[in-house]
């Protein structure tokens, strides 16, 4: 039985935390048994915020590395770097002479980049959902794992998918969002999700326990006077969060307790998170050295993937090329 064709991609904007780890590569870990997957590197769409041209390199390669320490098996799935497989740029052209650049200029998450970097807004904004929709239908991806904000790209694929069908025939599946089992790891810095745009928010999967510890010890909390209900929100909700996240259930009971009596000592329960933390990190970080003390292993998987997923690229190129009349 065919399996179906999983794509998602994490842009190479520095170290994956803990984040990532939970919201998204175990989710990854999970479809690599169950799924023809594609897990890839989409360094194209880093570049079109501000940047450090001289640190990309290593941000691309940083990112490799993280995916196999996390578990990623390049004999179960493919792995790629999105820029080696020209493929994706040449496809995106074409589905952008069929694509109305009044719906990209709607989008919400255009209007988002717009405000977060008004002096930086460039073709590559606009044209985001296009190279995305690209690199999915690319391999032919009928489910993408992101998070329900992701789902206005979603839908310019499908559109674009349908409009390409239905001018050239049958070629590309509509994408659907598919929900993994990752969780939601909240932000250090005291509301919303861990972020790497956020400062302090984040702690990265290669951060050393004295690293945690610091990081930990700027988490916000009130007083530990207030008692009652351990809160719903900001900083105080997000360590308890996090303690149940790694399962401290006994530890988390007691300063449940402490919380509720106005006696919690919160440099005890970071020291607490810190070392589950740590402890969890450890077998990653371990795997991680391994790979960096092993560069040709690393290239070999990095050429290997991009081989395997430029003959699949060529198959849908070809066919694409043929019903628009290009060949």
């Amino acid at each position: 039985m065919n399996k179906k064709r999983v794509y998602s991609g994490i842009r190479a904007t520095g170290r994956l935390h803990l984040g990532n780890y939970f919201g998204a590569v175990k989710g990854m870990l999970a479809l690599q048994e169950n799924y023809d997957c594609i897990f890839s590197v989409v360094d194209l769409h880093t570049i079109t915020v501000p940047y450090q041209p001289d640190t990309l390199q290593v941000s691309v390669r940083n990112i490799v590395i993280d995916y196999l320490a996390a578990g990623l098996d390049p004999k179960k799935c493919h792995l790629e770097i999105q820029s080696k497989v020209p493929q994706h740029t040449e496809l995106a052209y074409l589905l952008s002479t069929i694509y109305p650049v009044s719906r990209l200029e709607d989008l919400p998450t255009y209007k988002d980049k717009r405000a977060q970097y008004p002096k930086y807004i460039n073709m590559g904004l606009l044209y985001y959902p296009v190279l995305m929709a690209a690199d999915v239908l690319l391999y032919k991806g009928e489910l993408v794992p992101v998070g329900i904000d992701q789902e206005p790209h979603l839908e310019v694929m499908r559109e674009i998918a349908r409009k390409f069908n239905s001018m050239f025939g049958e070629t590309f599946p509509e994408p659907q969002r598919f929900k993994t089992g990752g969780e939601h790891v909240p932000s250090l810095a005291g509301g919303g999700k861990m972020s790497k745009s956020i400062e302090g928010s984040y702690i990265n999967l290669t951060d050393d326990l004295e690293t945690i510890r610091k990081r930990l010890a700027a988490a916000p909390t009130d007083s530990g006077k207030i008692g009652g209900e351990v809160p719903k929100q900001g900083g105080t909700a997000n360590l308890f969060m996090l303690l149940k996240l790694f399962n401290i259930d006994n530890e988390f009971k007691k300063f449940e307790r402490d919380y509720r009596d106005k006696k919690i000592r919160y440099t005890e329960l970071k020291e607490v998170l810190a070392n589950a933390i740590s402890k969890e990190l450890q077998p990653f970080q371990k795997r991680r050295k391994e790979f960096e003390e092993n560069p040709k292993l690393v290239d070999d998987i990095i050429e290997d993937g991009r081989k395997k997923c430029i003959l699949m690229a060529e198959e849908t190129m070809k066919g694409v090329k043929g019903k628009m009349g290009l060949v």
